[in-house]
């Protein structure tokens, strides 16, 4: 029997994309399995002056992908209402405050306030300053605040931004989505760390010679290349998502697996990370944009061409880079990171190469330098999910030729239909009041200083960013980035479509 959670969501920005697209079919969802049920009620509030039933029937429409039923859709819609609002007017703070208490009282929520900030960053502190002055917090219930990326551009404007937030919200009322670390397979890296010992006691720079993560988009901008110009891949992806996902590959076993315990190794983990010089970065840390390319007879402009990006823009679409991090257990063990959009497949995918036997045995006598392939353990994660690991072992036949074979394991279709979608799990664990894939204020501020003198060094750099083909892997020094350390990418999906002639060197 699911529990019921009760609470009062006040969505500033109730209006937007994100609203339609992600938190109204996630509230659905969990209303569908009982998560929230009859003690709930939802507040949209935006500058459009919209009537309680405009934005009931927006609602209905975000949902009808998931076929509800209209009795299903009778009961949801009927807890929503929709405040215009001025986030700068204080009088209008009050009345949001007044109709926050009368539903309060209508749907018995005993205080529980869940503050979604589905808005521009500029505005977080207004309005938690407004939230807390007209007294919109409630003293008897939970308040809390759940805000999205982008926090800050750099280091120092994300300290000003939290130092806003802070005088009016603890730490422990701040939920910092990021909504990767929401997917079911980036929640399961713990579990295959911690809950196997054959991988856990291998999990160090005696067994794993290096640790490749990729996250990789074959769309381009789209609409977003106002923004996309302002921001870049190293902001959009690398401050974020990947060093999340670096943060929970590397980090410490946790005394317990606690949000304390788990944020605490985490903090560290990113605190181990390298801060590198501007020369080291140079050596380090590379990037691309994407020029004019094919695919199977489609057509793709460069990126400087998209709709509001400007012309000559050197902003990154691609980048790639070598993290070192300095502590025993990752010794020398380089993780190789890029992310890029308008790359050949969509997928994101962690693999772990182990190291070599340290003698061949199977080698000719008169051969001692070839080296047994390595084991890879693979990690999925979107758009497929599950795990593959490959192993060696002898080719069928006469004499002893090794032949590596992959053991593989996929989630069926069905286990992903049914899975919950990343906010719905986020938004539920915030109505419990659990912040283990949230993100905490010093996770930010390392992965910012981390990302800030990247930033700085290539900012300073006169001549043209390198370009890649639109539907390849990236510019070639992402991949001269691995050869000088003798390694090369392990997932290489553009090598099918050449050899098949969809791709064009």
């Amino acid at each position: 029997m699911s529990q019921e959670n009760k609470a009062l969501f006040i969505i500033f920005g109730g209006t937007g994309d994100l609203a339609k697209r992600k938190l109204y079919p996630s509230l659905f969802r969990l209303f569908r399995k009982g998560m929230i049920n009859k003690r709930f009620a939802v507040i949209g509030t935006a500058r459009r002056e919209w009537t309680n039933d405009y934005f009931r029937d927006v609602v209905i429409e975000s949902i009808e992908s998931l076929e509800p039923s209209a009795e299903e859709i009778a009961a949801f819609t009927s807890h929503f209402y929709y405040q215009s609002h001025n986030v700068n007017d204080t009088e209008e703070y009050k009345v949001l405050g007044e109709l926050a208490n009368q539903l309060d009282e209508t749907y018995k929520l005993e205080g529980n306030r869940l503050f979604y900030l589905a808005m521009a960053p500029r505005f977080f502190g207004t309005i938690s300053k407004h939230i807390k002055s007209e007294k919109i917090m409630t003293e008897t219930g939970f308040s809390r605040l759940i805000i999205e990326k982008p926090f800050g551009t750099d280091y120092e404007t994300a300290k000003q931004l939290n130092d806003e937030i802070a005088a009016v919200f603890n730490e422990d009322q701040i939920f910092r989505i990021d909504h990767y670390l929401g997917k079911e397979m980036i929640q399961n890296i713990s579990a295959v760390r911690f809950g196997n010992n054959i991988f856990e006691s291998l999990w160090n720079h005696q067994y794993i010679d290096n640790v490749q993560i990729t996250l990789a988009e074959d769309l381009g901008v789209e609409e977003r290349g106002g923004y996309y110009d302002q921001s870049g891949a190293l902001k959009d992806m690398v401050q974020n998502h990947i060093l999340q996902v670096v943060a929970l590959l590397a980090m410490e076993p946790p005394t317990i697996f606690s949000e304390e315990a788990i944020r605490t190794e985490k903090i560290n983990a990113l605190k181990s990370i390298r801060v590198y010089t501007e020369d080291e970065v140079n050596q380090n840390f590379v990037r691309g944009q994407y020029a004019h390319g094919k695919l199977s007879g489609k057509e793709f402009v460069s990126y400087q061409e998209e709709p509001g990006v400007e012309e000559n823009s050197q902003t990154e679409t691609f980048v790639a880079g070598k993290l070192m991090i300095d502590n025993f257990r990752w010794a020398g063990v380089p993780f190789y990171i890029r992310t890029g959009k308008r790359l050949t497949e969509k997928g994101t995918r962690i693999n772990i190469v182990f190291k070599s036997t340290p003698i061949n045995v199977f080698r000719e006598a008169s051969d001692i330098t070839t080296n047994l392939p390595e084991n890879i353990l693979t990690i999925y994660i979107q758009p497929t999910e599950g795990f593959s690991l490959s192993l060696n072992g002898k080719e069928i036949g006469d004499g002893f030729n090794i032949d590596p074979v992959k053991l593989d394991y996929r989630h069926s279709q069905e286990n992903l239909d049914n899975s919950p979608e990343a906010y719905e799990k986020l938004i539920l664990d915030c109505l419990k009041g659990d912040a283990t894939n949230f993100t905490h204020w010093d996770e930010v501020a390392n992965s910012w200083k981390i990302v800030d003198v990247v930033r700085q060094t290539w900012d300073k750099e006169e001549a043209d960013i390198p370009t890649y083909s639109a539907a390849s892997m990236g510019p070639k020094c992402a991949f001269d980035l691995l050869e000088k350390d003798n390694r090369h990418w392990i997932w290489h999906p553009d090598e099918w479509y050449k050899m098949h002639g969809f791709l064009k060197e």
